[in-house]
């Protein structure tokens, strides 16, 4: 699928590559932080040594921003959007509507869920984005 990207985007996505070195494929901006997708292979630039590409962003942004490593599966890119947590296997089902089943450990269950659910609503913005798929449910 094709990603519109508005103005704000753009220079989000400007000045992330400018200030990470990584390219950018995508950026959402949400009320509290940006998630931006980052090129297949960028992700170690865009963070930099101990953090300090994305926290120089972060600081020059103001708010907090999520990185996602882009993927062409759909199935890995839902593994990446839920990362850090542990993510074994992804099953797309397409029924009525687009789903992505996520078998998660246990363990990680809550970190693929997120603070107030951040992690996986930001999942399923981006996956419904770059591939269509309606919702993510873990199992």
């Amino acid at each position: 699928m094709a990603v519109t990207l508005g103005d704000d985007e753009r220079q989000y996505l400007a000045l992330f590559e400018d200030v990470t070195g990584a390219s950018g494929q995508d950026c959402v901006v949400e009320d509290d932080r940006l998630l931006v997708v980052v090129t297949r292979g960028e992700m170690g630039e865009a963070i930099g040594p101990q953090g300090q590409h994305v926290q120089e962003f972060e600081e020059q942004v103001g708010k907090p921003v999520r990185l996602i490593e882009a993927a062409d599966q759909p199935s890995d890119f839902v593994a990446n959007a839920l990362a850090p947590a542990a993510v074994y296997n992804v099953t797309i089902s397409e029924n009525d509507d687009t789903v992505a089943y996520a078998e998660v450990a246990d363990e990680d269950r809550g970190v693929a869920i997120g603070k107030d659910g951040e992690t996986i609503e930001a999942a399923r913005t981006l996956v419904e984005r770059h591939f269509g798929i309606a919702d993510i449910q873990l199992t």
